[in-house]
């Protein structure tokens, strides 16, 4: 960076400044914020994000106190014709308002963590020359860091096979809250616990399923209890479902939301859940799962990420398309029944892990802006 005079005469670095493209889901935003909380507190770096309207980051950006600009963007896969024609509109129209931003803001680098807003970000910082990152945290990258992947300064990628979509791209793993790598273990003797996960919306498909289920499981496996995340949405129907099913109301439990993880992670012996984010999350804190991937998500990237676990030992996956409530229950019911095997994956999914993946994206960002000075 090209330092800029005191009044005293002293020479001190341009402050850094460096730009977020992206959102729309919490796997896009919440890994985000963590980077933006990193350059922030360790090198001292003004963070600011660019997003949509539709997205999450119009709630968590400003609750965290980061400044968030909103520009236009929209879906291409998967969605309606007119859908498309509209984005096909918005998306010039987005890139053109983030040539402006940068001219604006000025920052040394730009980030894209995926979403509707990166690809604007993005296609803008490389047309101005602006030294550019791309996180990504799936197996196989989704449309828009698969069009810039050539042309990027660098990326950060979770799985070693996706680096050879990217220039310049290092296998630094997905930011994940520290303490999930140093749970305790599971106490011997302790009853079984299976947690149940789907992101903060929940899954419509465990909402549905496992009250079928539930009592038949509990009463295959010992002192099983079960911890069902719902999604605020679908709460009041689940819990009439899950009480409808005879099974013990002593044994299980479904919220909306489930606030501290961690806890919730270590008190679990096996986990079923979506494959989306909540992959690393399972690697990091060694936990052997069953996953269901959402059979709707851009790229089928849910179901690539479930076979990187799968094929490594780490996971079983069960196709939403196969996922009757009679495979499911013999899915977890084997599992439950199985501590050998549980241990085995737990392993594998630990072997997955890398820690200190934040420091090492932050500073990758810190290296780009210095090589740019």
């Amino acid at each position: 960076m090209q330092p800029v005079s005191e009044s005293a005469g002293q020479q001190v670095s341009e402050k850094l400044r460096i730009l977020i493209a992206g959102g729309g889901t919490g796997g896009h935003v919440i890994p985000a914020l963590a980077m933006a909380r990193e350059l922030r507190d360790r090198h001292g770096a003004e963070v600011r994000f660019v997003g949509t309207a539709r997205g999450l980051e119009t709630k968590l950006v400003p609750e965290a106190g980061f400044q968030l600009e909103l520009v236009r963007s929209g879906q291409l896969k998967n969605v309606s014709l007119a859908t498309r024609l509209r984005t096909a509109v918005d998306l010039p129209l987005g890139v053109v308002e983030c040539v402006r931003l940068l001219g604006k803001f000025r920052p040394q680098v730009v980030v894209g963590v995926g979403g509707y807003a990166s690809g604007p970000g993005m296609l803008a910082a490389i047309l101005k020359q602006v030294p550019t990152l791309a996180y990504e945290p799936n197996a196989v990258p989704g449309m828009t860091n698969r069009w810039i992947g050539r042309w990027v300064s660098g990326a950060a990628v979770n799985f070693a096979q996706t680096a050879k979509y990217f220039r310049n791209a290092e296998v630094t793993g997905v930011p994940v809250r520290p303490e999930l790598f140093a749970l305790p273990p599971r106490p011997a003797g302790a009853a079984p616990r299976l947690l149940v996960t789907a992101g903060s919306n929940g899954a419509q498909i465990f909402n549905q399923t496992m009250p079928k289920i539930v009592a038949e499981l509990l009463a295959a496996v010992p002192g099983l209890t079960i911890v069902h995340q719902a999604g605020g949405r679908q709460l009041d129907a689940t819990r009439a479902a899950y009480a409808a099913s005879g099974a013990d109301a002593a044994r299980w439990s479904v919220e909306a939301f489930l606030t501290d993880m961690p806890a919730q992670y270590a008190a679990a012996d096996l986990v079923l859940a979506r494959a989306g984010s909540t992959v690393a999350e399972l690697c990091a804190a060694g936990k052997p799962s069953l996953l269901v991937p959402f059979a709707g998500a851009a790229d089928d990237h849910q179901r690539k990420n479930a076979e990187v676990l799968a094929e490594a030992g780490a996971a079983v996956m069960l196709l939403q398309q196969d996922a009757t409530p009679a495979a499911l229950l013999d899915g977890l019911r084997g599992l439950l029944l199985d501590a050998t095997r549980r241990a085995e994956m737990a392993a594998q999914a630990r072997s997955l892990a890398r820690s200190g993946a934040l420091e090492r994206i932050a500073q990758m960002v810190a290296e780009l802006a210095k090589k740019k000075g």
